[in-house]
């Protein structure tokens, strides 16, 4: 079979890369996607640099078997601690990784502090302070670190007293200066957006990286000439470490909000 008929690998540590999966295939509805959610070791944010690292190039030598045409790691954690390798041991593939969409929100119009909810880890890599340092003299940016966030989407909560409750801990400490927008750097939040909002109101912009990591996927298969020129919609397969049909079930439902 042509390469470029091939499925795009997408992966995450749990069920949060569906969010960018959903834009991957609004932008490219004739491609073919294997999804892959380790959600047998989720949480990956609190687990080390090492361990994570090991994880994700499990999953991709995983999907490399299946023989993807190219890889979208879906995880914010998972990109900070293995992309850099994974694209100098897989060279012949385009691979791509997300990270905090702080770009869009430090040229916004918009006055005021610049909120990144994340994972512990994502904040503590090496890869996120860099981004960090190239928009701190722009503006004032705040981490929050989430941890324990990503479990509730892993549970299927994404609404209620409990998500409530968590979210105004975490957010109310910051509510008493202007805030400009929120970037969600973690690929569960987006499956949270409404409570977040709910939280800190509509006013505020709340940002994530999915769009742009599926148009970088696009344009990088594009220069390989990789893209699938059939006219037919695309084929999606579930995979999910935990073997779960619970969570297989959650999957579709959220790749159909």
């Amino acid at each position: 079979m042509d390469k470029k008929y091939e499925a795009i690998g997408v992966l995450d540590s749990g069920l949060g890369g569906l969010s960018v999966l959903r834009e991957a295939i609004k932008i490219m509805p004739n491609e073919n996607f294997i999804y892959y959610g380790d959600s047998k070791n989720a949480p990956y944010g609190v687990k080390s640099s090492e361990q994570v690292k090991k994880l994700t190039f499990d999953v991709v030598e995983y999907l490399l078997c299946r023989g993807v045409k190219g890889i979208m790691v879906a995880c914010n954690t998972a990109t900070s601690a293995a992309v850099a390798e994974l694209r100098i041991k897989y060279t012949d593939i385009p691979i791509v990784g997300i990270e905090p969409a702080l770009k869009p929100a430090a040229n916004s119009s918009k006055e005021g502090k610049i909120l990144v909810m994340a994972t512990p880890m994502t904040l503590k890599e090496v890869k996120f302070h860099k981004l960090l340092d190239r928009y701190r003299d722009m503006r004032e940016i705040e981490p929050v670190p989430c941890g324990g966030l990503m479990e509730y989407v892993e549970q299927g909560i994404l609404e209620g007293e409990e998500l409530d409750a968590y979210l105004r801990e975490k957010l109310e400490p910051f509510m008493d200066t202007k805030i400009s927008s929120i970037v969600l750097g973690c690929t569960h939040y987006p499956f949270v957006r409404s409570a977040i909002a709910k939280v800190v109101g509509q006013d505020i912009d709340i940002i994530d990286g999915s769009l742009g990591t599926s148009r970088e996927l696009m344009r990088r298969l594009k220069e390989r000439d990789l893209l699938n020129d059939s006219m037919e919609k695309g084929t999606i397969e579930m995979i999910n470490s935990s073997n779960k049909k619970e969570l297989i079930d959650l999957c579709w439902k959220l790749i159909e909000m």
